[in-house]
């Protein structure tokens, strides 16, 4: 693929020895315009990057090389792993986020984001389902990409497709649906550890949940719908 070239950010270091490149981490920007991100990124004293970034025109820039580790990710965990910058690779989103106008992705950086999945996917040999958000692999302190990213490109990328109405092959242990909630949610990769005593913490991940795989309603309650959808992905663990 080809890429723009024209900024480059100073900051990242080499990758953890021996780290093979796991997962793709999306982020949105938050902030109004592309170049306004541009030179947050490749600012020295900001001390974070990431590999690319996508305008709203589809454009996509090259800000560190991918034999590197940029630093995105930030404290996050995924799967007991807990350096994520070492293991991925950060794609930024042009988009103002939560907090200033949010507007929805565009049609064009879409379509460069999965041009450009595709090419990752295939060169790095990237599972679908570690395609992950800021929020997911942060689900305590991050929201982005957020409720507006169309999660469902990613049923391209899937190697091996799945009945949404296969039958259960798997149930949880508990009789708690907050417990069994939270035993799925850490098998399948999310950090649990601050959400079983503390309540807002609990909200806070079934929110992020949602916002990847319920869109349509980001409560942060654990209504029966969403331990469906927890129950859905923690059983396609055993299918893929």
């Amino acid at each position: 693929m080809k890429f723009i070239n024209k900024y480059k950010s100073p900051n990242f270091n080499n990758r953890k020895k021996n780290s093979s490149i796991d997962f793709i981490i999306i982020h949105y920007t938050a902030m109004r315009t592309d170049i306004e991100a541009l030179n947050f990124l490749t600012d020295k004293k900001n001390k974070v990057s990431s590999h690319f970034l996508i305008n709203k025109r589809g454009k996509i820039y090259k800000l560190v090389d991918i034999k590197y580790r940029a630093w995105h990710a930030g404290l996050s965990c995924w799967k007991n792993i807990q350096d994520i910058n070492s293991k991925s690779i950060g794609i930024e989103i042009d988009n103002s986020g939560h907090l200033l106008d949010f507007e929805n992705y565009t049609k064009i950086q879409i379509t460069s984001l999965i041009k450009l999945l595709k090419y990752l996917v295939k060169e790095y040999n990237i599972k679908y389902d570690s395609i992950l958000g800021h929020s997911d692999i942060a689900p305590y302190r991050k929201i982005d990409p957020g409720e507006k990213f169309p999660w469902h490109i990613m049923l391209e990328f899937k190697k091996k497709k799945i009945d949404s109405g296969h039958n259960i092959i798997k149930k949880p242990i508990f009789k708690s649906l907050k417990k069994n909630s939270l035993y799925m949610l850490c098998e399948i990769g999310y950090d649990t550890s601050l959400a079983h005593k503390n309540k807002k913490k609990f909200i806070q991940l079934i929110k992020i949940f949602q916002m990847h795989h319920r869109r349509s309603l980001v409560s942060g309650l654990l209504d029966y719908d969403t331990y469906k959808i927890i129950l859905k992905k923690f059983n396609e663990l055993l299918t893929i």
